[in-house]
């Protein structure tokens, strides 16, 4: 007896599967309600730009799939049964939702709206970021924009981010990146009242016992200084009293006379300019590859994400003072 009752569930429930998905086929119930609402097959055929046999074909795959006939065809007519009528009660409001849907979505396509969510390290932020949202949100005022400055590596989507910038060889293999930007170059940098007091540093060896600001990132670990001349190549660490933990800091400590600070040269760019900073070991300084946008590797990203790519692919860098770094 329990077994009886176990397998009428089991083929009960193999049934039902087999309706649903047969009902999920929207172009099957659409034909459904347009042969009800063009009052036969051949009215529906011709709206729909296919033929009558088609239609009748759509049908009964349908009434057989749900084991109840839907319509009552006679040579003059068409009509619903009454289980018929019933579905298209519900039908008909439920496919004028899904094209309400579908045309909010066209919508979105021609005018993006939404959040965006970047995740990225202050620098990518300060420098690259903000002037692109600045102009993106000019171009699309029904998009808010998200710029969240986080120096640590983190899962952008299990945070809720819909993208993140990093440098190449942080990515994840599974995203999709885009060059975001020119290239970078860091700066060492002091200001003239420490010079006088300290001495000039002529190369990278001099750095060594020298009162240097150092970095610390979220995870612990110190920034080392790379410096490159000639095809040479060396690495140090940092010596100094004080460490702090952001590039807006370590300016602040230059130009207090703290001591050597190595930031992104666009952040001392201002500084220099006035004067109140001075760049030192400018030969040894290599130009390093730019930030890359990643997102994951998902087939449809979101319209307002779709339009910000393209954004940033379009972006003209010249225009707002990132211009490919030469060398003096």
């Amino acid at each position: 007896m329990t077994s009886c009752h176990c397998s009428d569930k089991i083929d009960r429930s193999e049934q039902l599967d087999k309706q649903f998905f047969a009902i999920m086929r929207l172009d099957t119930l659409d034909v459904f309600a347009a042969i009800v609402r063009c009052g036969g097959f051949r009215a529906a055929a011709a709206e729909r730009g296919v033929s009558s046999a088609a239609l009748s074909q759509s049908i009964g795959t349908l009434e057989a799939a749900l084991g109840i006939r839907l319509l009552n065809r006679t040579t003059r007519s068409v009509a619903p049964t009454e289980a018929g009528t019933r579905l298209l009660e519900r039908l008909v409001p439920a496919l004028q939702d899904i094209r309400l849907a579908i045309e909010d979505l066209n919508q979105m396509r021609e005018r993006p709206t939404g959040t965006i969510r970047i995740n990225a390290p202050g620098p990518a932020v300060d420098h690259v970021l903000c002037p692109l949202a600045f102009d993106f949100m000019r171009a699309y005022p029904d998009v808010k924009v998200e710029l969240i400055s986080d120096a640590a590596i983190v899962d952008i989507v299990q945070q809720g981010f819909d993208a993140g910038v990093r440098f190449g060889q942080q990515l994840e293999q599974d995203m999709i990146a885009v060059p975001l930007g020119p290239p970078l170059r860091y700066a060492i940098v002091a200001s003239p009242g420490y010079l006088e007091r300290c001495g000039t540093p002529l190369a990278p060896a001099d750095l060594i016992g020298r009162d240097c600001v150092r970095r610390r990132f979220p995870g612990g670990t110190t920034a080392s200084w790379r410096f490159e001349k000639d095809g040479a190549s060396l690495e140090i660490t940092p010596e100094g009293r004080l460490t702090l933990s952001s590039a807006h800091q370590e300016l602040q400590a230059a130009l207090a006379g703290q001591g050597l600070a190595h930031v992104f040269v666009d952040y001392a760019r201002p500084h220099l300019n006035d004067g109140s900073l001075v760049e030192l070991l400018r030969d040894w300084s290599p130009n390093l590859p730019g930030w890359f946008l990643y997102y994951p590797n998902r087939r449809y990203p979101s319209a307002a994400m779709s339009a910000f790519l393209h954004h940033v692919r379009e972006f003209d860098w010249s225009g707002h003072g990132l211009t490919a770094i030469r060398k003096d």
